[in-house]
């Protein structure tokens, strides 16, 4: 199962910063409804030596019901929110971080920044945690947690095993 598409654009940020090693810092700044985007791609807002934006548009953002976990982890934590991967490319002859991808899933997040990638994070606004919550709560069943059965104290083949296993992280055969 997956919802109707919200379109979306992400406002990027270029900052100086005052440090030897770097002299810049990129990162997201705002997402932005469709309304605001006017049509897919990229555009430059601001490019001064202070303050450099661009928006880029076109993302779509569906949720699925495979990815419940992901959304009600992200619903659970203490700042619900989008989670933006970018990479730095050349556009117009500059160096600029372009969004690649934005999810409401902290798997999905986690996954990409397992892969390498650059994710950081911007707050969700109130009625987009209400939407995500409301899918969240349809769609994600916990798995059930199932006891372990001990193995009896009187003997037999589970003692066994249980010392044998005891004995090997001790370092005896």
């Amino acid at each position: 199962m997956e919802t109707e598409a919200i379109r979306i654009g992400i406002v990027m940020q270029r900052v100086p910063l005052n440090n030897r090693w770097q002299s810049c810092q990129w990162r997201p700044m705002e997402i932005v409804g469709d309304a605001v985007t006017q049509g897919d791609g990229a555009r430059c807002l601001r490019n001064d030596p202070a303050d450099t934006r661009w928006l880029f548009s076109g993302f779509d953002i569906k949720l699925f019901s495979d990815e419940g976990e992901g959304y009600f982890l992200n619903i659970s934590s203490p700042v619900p929110c989008w989670f933006v991967m970018w990479r730095i490319e050349e556009l117009d002859g500059a160096e600029i971080a372009v969004p690649k991808s934005v999810t409401l899933s902290y798997n999905e997040a986690a996954r990409l920044m397992d892969g390498g990638e650059q994710v950081d994070t911007l707050p969700l606004s109130s009625d987009v945690l209400e939407r995500l919550s409301a899918f969240a709560e349809e769609y994600y069943r916990p798995e059930v947690k199932k006891k372990r059965k001990k193995p009896s104290f009187e003997g037999g083949e589970g003692v066994d095993k249980m010392a044998r296993a005891e004995g090997e992280s001790h370092g005896r055969r």
